[in-house]
């Protein structure tokens, strides 16, 4: 089963900014006409209904989007850098893998989020024309797209959810209700991963049906495959909790109790999702004994007898689900008027570099972005260096040297120049 995966995604660099002046007929004197660089494109996620696992990104370790192209003369615009889409399933959820941060929580059919974001592109020499210098041979370089490395992972969305033991009839619960064609055959875990189908009622009434892998006892301590399973089953609004009254495999009421014992065990608030308790297999033989002992077990349980071979009891399951369905949709609405619930948050902007004390009144400029930027200036050109210059002041650097403590004549290094900090 495929739900959790890391990856490596990297958006598109800036093109840079074109240094040019324009040469024609009745210009001879013509001042710069150098275009601006393209964006770099950036990458986003994208919920696709027919994804049910991460399986597609199992393989691939890194993503990149496009760089953008550089600007041309004739004030000619860089071509943008193409974006990079990745499809993924619903309940989706995206971290930043460096600190954990929730990226996007994907909920919606068709849901997107921006992940990586491509930089600028640099600005021409157009721009820098002044009343002092009518000719500038400079232009910015484009900024640096965006790079993380994400952890993804898949909490299933459903309304509801069918548990219980291997075998017990669910994955065939869920090819008689439903559109869905699951992998059927009398043996423990023919389900490796969660299968999804709609139930439609008569009423127009739907919702969505998730065949959950089979628990095993231990499965709140990680045996089986129980983490896995038990991660999809906390984002169900309803179980469907199957019983096989055979007794074929398992004494049905030890069967009942292990599986509400694991979900509490895991996480205390599955046990108070709401359970619609199914008494399959009940064409069998030895059924309606069992079923007698489990109603003496649990008395004030209510519980609905099914048979998925003979399709005996399933429409009235069906309905009672749905009501409890449409009674934790009612109760989420009612939630959400009281509480701001982020859906989608973009991973807040921090500062691109960090300001280090060597002591001495030496200090150091710490960035990857600003060292980049750095070494495309060529700083025997008083037109370059000033540029340069100007863009760590709007980074804020200035400001954040001087709350340091550098003051005048004090030495800072960018990258692998050394230049003199001036208040």
């Amino acid at each position: 089963m495929i739900d959790f995966v890391h990856i490596k995604v990297k958006a598109g660099d800036g093109g840079k900014g074109a240094v040019a002046f324009r040469h024609e007929k009745y210009y001879p004197n013509g001042g710069p006409f150098g275009g601006d660089g393209g964006r770099g494109g950036n990458i986003y996620f994208e919920v696709d209904t027919n994804e049910t696992t991460l399986i597609k990104l199992r393989y691939t370790k890194s993503l990149k989007a496009g760089n953008g192209g550089n600007g041309m003369t004739k004030k000619m615009h860089g071509k943008d850098g193409e974006d990079v889409t990745v499809k993924v399933p619903l309940g989706t959820m995206i971290r930043n893998a460096a600190n954990g941060d929730l990226l996007a929580d994907l909920t919606k059919p068709h849901q997107i989020a921006l992940i990586a974001r491509g930089g600028k592109g640099g600005l021409g020499n157009v721009h820098f024309a002044t009343a002092r210098n009518s000719a500038p041979e400079y232009a910015q370089p484009g900024e640096i797209g965006e790079s993380l490395e994400l952890q993804i992972e898949l909490r299933l969305l459903a309304d509801a959810g069918l548990i219980g033991f291997p075998s017990v009839g669910k994955s065939t619960f869920l090819s008689v209700v439903t559109n869905a064609k699951p992998a059927i055959a009398e043996y423990p875990f023919t389900t490796l991963e969660p299968n999804i189908g709609v139930v439609e009622l008569p009423d127009e009434r739907s919702f969505v049906l998730a065949d959950m892998p089979g628990l095993i006892e231990g499965a709140s301590d990680g045996k089986g495959l129980g983490h896995e399973f038990l991660r999809h089953i906390r984002r169900c609004r309803v179980l469907i909790h199957i019983v096989d009254m055979s007794g074929e495999n398992q004494d049905p009421i030890d069967a009942y109790r292990i599986i509400n014992e694991e979900l509490s065990k895991y996480d205390i608030d599955l046990e108070n999702k709401t359970q619609i308790v199914v008494a399959n297999k009940m064409d069998d033989e030895n059924a309606p004994v069992y079923l007698e002992w489990f109603k003496e077990a649990y008395p004030d349980l209510k519980i609905y007898e099914a048979s998925t071979l003979t399709h005996q009891g399933l429409s009235e399951i069906l309905y009672a689900a749905m009501d409890a369905i449409s009674e934790a949709r009612k109760a989420e609405e009612e939630q959400t008027e009281h509480e701001e619930v982020v859906v989608y948050r973009y991973e807040p902007k921090r500062p691109d570099f960090e300001i280090v004390n060597l002591g001495n009144h030496r200090w150091k400029v710490e960035s990857d972005k600003i060292d980049r930027l750095a070494e495309q200036v060529d700083f025997d050109k008083d037109e370059d260096t000033y540029q340069f210059a100007m863009t760590l002041h709007k980074l804020g650097i200035d400001t954040a040297l001087y709350e340091a403590g550098a003051r005048d004549g004090d030495q800072v290094i960018v990258g692998t120049y050394i230049m003199d900090y001036t208040e």
